[in-house]
């Protein structure tokens, strides 16, 4: 009995978006500047956030700068070309150059707090409904997906880690807004078989497995 369906029949299912969303990429991510570094809307900010990123985990872990001498570098370097700076402004009797006083303002925090919060419980609202097995197959396949991830783990140190995700945070979200349409039709193929797979399983192996009878219980 084959398993797989054809490609013309995979045509006539309606096609869903990836993970059964509602709400397009840029609703999931949050909107707003997070929803704009994500997908490079904001294409100086999020340069520059992947630059200083690789920056720090070039010279943490290539070069393994400890981070308390890296900070004290930093500062001693910061101090220096600001007493410099004013040095040469009062000498020359130039204005004095306008020194920022907060990177970002107290709106990009809360937002960034907001949206790391609101990810998280639908992350774990999820979890919890894959793990309630309501959808074996794709019980299935997280539990596969979650032993390879703790398979490469083993190889990688947490710095390393934390840089993969940042990557994975700064490219996927990125290329599956600019490839949706693809990616959503090939996922769609991909699931629509891991749950035809699963039925064949479980008819032909596990419905197969002899179970005892079932005790009824005793009413008073």
């Amino acid at each position: 009995m084959p398993i797989y369906s054809s490609d013309s029949d995979n045509e006539t299912t309606p096609r869903t978006k990836l993970f059964g969303r509602q709400r397009p990429i840029r609703s999931v991510l949050g909107g707003g500047q997070v929803a704009d570094v994500l997908l490079w809307e904001n294409k100086k900010v999020s340069a520059t956030l992947s630059v200083g990123m690789t920056v720090l985990w070039l010279l943490f872990e290539v070069a393994e700068y400890n981070l308390v001498t890296l900070f004290s570098h930093i500062s001693i370097a910061a101090m220096l070309i600001v007493f410099i700076w004013f040095t040469t402004a009062d000498f020359f009797n130039w204005n004095h150059p306008e020194l920022p006083t907060s990177i970002l303002d107290k709106s990009t925090f809360q937002e960034l707090a907001f949206t790391l919060h609101g990810r998280s419980n639908e992350v774990l609202s999820k979890f919890m409904d894959i793990a309630r097995g309501r959808e074996p197959a794709l019980f299935f396949m997280t539990i596969f997906f979650l032993y390879l991830l703790s398979v490469i783990g083993n190889y990688f140190t947490f710095l390393n880690f934390l840089y993969l995700c940042f990557v994975c945070l700064q490219t996927l979200p990125f290329l599956y807004n600019k490839y949706e349409e693809e990616v959503d039709k090939y996922a769609g193929k991909l699931i629509r078989r891991a749950k035809k797979m699963f039925k064949s399983f479980d008819s032909n192996v596990l419905n197969k497995i002899p179970r005892g009878p079932v005790k009824q219980k005793k009413t008073r």
